[in-house]
């Protein structure tokens, strides 16, 4: 994707299922459970590198003795900072106590990050400041073990303000409102009011207080807990949880929007945001990682038995479209396959937009993350002028000569690196002029492979706001004087915001959002501005809502938008021409037919809140606020 972003999180969470001790004599080392998940960590940074922190639950000590520990950072490389801190303070506890050294029940009672369930995040900062304060795991303290809770998620809700009134309601008085928080609290009290019964239950039978805490940890109903907490959440996430006593979960929202992916063995439980990681890091099959089912919890109970247990009403699956188009590594194998289709499907409007010259047409690719599309446009137009050729050949019966053979089978799409992405730059100078100047060099660009008479043919991501093609990636292309740049968008055109958990909240940033207002304006249709507006205001308390903002797109095909944009991305001394190709929707559901989450393209959100979403945030436009609807 040319245009930064920012979204998605990512989790990991590994449950030791044998005592440590079978860990320091299997793999030499009792911090086995330390080591994978700062693996898990490092192959998930793609997820997120505004910050990341790691927490630790240790089984059955004594009381006074530490069973919690937790790190975050917020640092320009947080995964190495949380890990550095880590490895610095078991040096330095090993250091104090050298003759501890060999003595392992020592270590698992005195050293902290040694435990028995471990949970990590990385984080981009898509709601709240990014201060340490707003980077996960969130830990809810209590001097009951079964009350302490720590929270890291992949989300974003639609309705942290109705949620933030609910902990009113029940008497709470929140320090924060975000919807981190407010999940939190919302889980913590259930969690409450769950160890509160379960202990005056088994006080009316007689059980002493201190017996009663092994057998609350036992018994405690954590579906029950997260089934009462999520009951009026909107939004997507994956959310992760562990308690003071050891039991730990991951629910995941009922349309599957945010994804998780777990394994289990007779030696872990392991779960994380993307299915390579998990792979790479144990060593295991594809076939032996599972999805979590959406609207279901996995719930791994202190004395170690798995369920996975249904907590909320299904929705129709709607996982999201942009972790298959660009989010998600592509290491993974469905992931390759339907990123390799995006590129596939969409060459026959390529082959239309050069009038099928393949010969005179240069592909290549910006920026290396659509390179496995890139993949499946080159080896697609392979296929069509093999087609061509065998045609050419059989039509020329016995008649072809020797040379006019091998000019044809010679034929190749021509496949080059044409841009290069620089190390970053710093936009040190204040003005704006100058800024522009600076980001126009991010991309250099290889020079002498193409040719005047040529067609260049250059595949993105997806387009979301169009500033880095408009300031530097057209701009630099025109330096190679082509006949024609054709830009080729392997997702269709976002027209509406997210709001589960990427930070695309505002419609005035899109470049598609934008074609629209100027097309109304030169058809005389600029009155439907009022009227989508006022349908707006209208619906703002609607129970059901619909997405209005569709009517801006209405009077308009996807070929009259692509062309405008495609004008807007033109400026004054582009002197080639410039085409503008996105993917249909209907190709993007064949790539990736499981994952048909397309809100952001479509305008059709999976739930209630992400429709009065859309609708906020053309009010916001309308009245020029410059805020998020979310």
């Amino acid at each position: 994707m040319s245009d930064a972003i920012k979204h998605e999180c990512g989790i990991a969470l590994i449950r030791l299922l044998k005592p440590i001790e079978f860990y320091k004599k299997k793999y030499g080392t009792p911090f086995y459970g330390i080591n994978k998940m700062y693996l898990m960590m490092e192959k998930q940074h793609n997820r997120g590198q505004d910050g990341a922190g790691f927490a630790s639950v240790k089984f059955d000590t004594k009381p006074g003795d530490r069973y919690i520990s937790r790190v975050r950072s917020n640092e320009q490389q947080p995964i190495q900072d949380v890990f550095a801190k880590i490895n610095e303070r078991l040096n330095s506890v090993l250091q104090e106590n050298p003759d501890k050294v060999d003595d392992l029940d020592w270590q698992i009672r005195n050293m902290p990050y040694v435990g028995n369930v471990f949970l990590g995040h990385v984080r981009y900062g898509t709601f709240g400041k990014n201060s340490i304060e707003s980077v996960h795991p969130f830990l809810r303290q209590n001097n009951w073990k079964h009350k302490n809770l720590i929270v890291a998620g992949n989300f974003n809700m639609t309705n942290s303000n109705e949620m933030l009134e609910e902990l009113i309601e029940l008497g709470q008085h929140p320090k924060e409102n975000t919807d981190t928080v407010t999940v939190m609290e919302k889980i913590g009290h259930f969690l409450d009011d769950e160890v509160l019964d379960l202990y005056y239950k088994f006080k009316q039978e007689g059980i002493s207080k201190k017996d009663a805490s092994p057998r609350i940890a036992k018994e405690l109903n954590v579906q029950k807990i997260l089934k009462r907490a999520s009951k009026n959440w909107d939004g997507g996430y994956a959310m992760a949880g562990l308690m003071g006593h050891g039991d730990a979960f991951v629910l995941r929202d009922p349309a599957g929007i945010r994804p998780a992916y777990y394994y289990k063995d007779d030696e872990v439980v392991v779960v994380a945001s993307e299915r390579p990681v998990i792979q790479t890091v144990f060593d295991v099959d594809i076939n032996d990682v599972h999805e979590i089912e959406r609207a279901h919890a996995l719930i791994i109970k202190k004395d170690g038995e798995v369920k996975l247990e249904q907590v909320m009403k299904q929705l129709p699956r709607k996982a999201c479209s942009f972790e298959r188009i660009y989010f998600s590594r592509g290491s993974d194998a469905a992931i390759y396959e339907e990123r390799k289709n995006l590129g596939k499907y969409i060459l026959p409007k390529v082959l239309d937009t050069v009038n099928h010259d393949i010969s005179n047409t240069v592909f290549s690719y910006i920026p290396n993350t659509a390179e496995t599309s890139f993949f499946g446009l080159t080896e697609a137009a392979e296929e069509y002028l093999n087609e061509r050729k065998l045609k050419t050949i059989l039509e020329g019966d016995k008649n072809i000569s020797a040379d006019k053979l091998s000019e044809i089978l010679s034929e190749r799409p021509r496949i080059e690196k044409i841009a290069i992405k620089d190390a970053k730059l710093r936009t040190f100078i204040a003005d704006d002029n100058s800024r522009d100047d600076l980001v126009a060099h991010v991309y250099d660009v290889t020079y002498g492979v193409v040719k005047p008479t040529d067609n260049l043919v250059i595949i993105d991501d997806s387009i979301v706001r169009g500033t880095t093609l408009k300031k530097s990636i057209i701009k630099i292309l025109d330096r190679l004087n082509p006949k024609k740049i054709v830009i080729v968008s392997s997702a269709p055109q976002i027209r509406y915001p997210d709001c589960y958990g990427i930070d695309m909240a505002r419609l005035e940033e899109f470049i598609a959002f934008k074609a629209a207002l100027d097309l109304l304006k030169e058809t005389g249709q600029e009155h439907k501005l009022k009227e989508v507006y006022d349908k707006c205001i209208a619906s703002k308390d609607d129970e059901n809502p619909e997405n209005f903002v569709k009517e801006i797109y209405a009077p308009f095909t996807a070929d009259q938008i692509s062309d405008k944009i495609a004008e807007m991305l033109k400026t004054e001394e582009i002197n080639t021409e410039v085409k503008i190709i996105f993917q249909s929707i209907e190709n993007l559901h064949k790539a990736c037919p499981e994952n048909l989450g397309d809100w952001y393209f479509t305008g059709n959100y999976p739930t209630n809140g992400g429709m009065k979403v859309v609708n906020r945030a053309f009010v916001n436009f309308y009245e020029g606020k410059k805020e998020r609807a979310y």
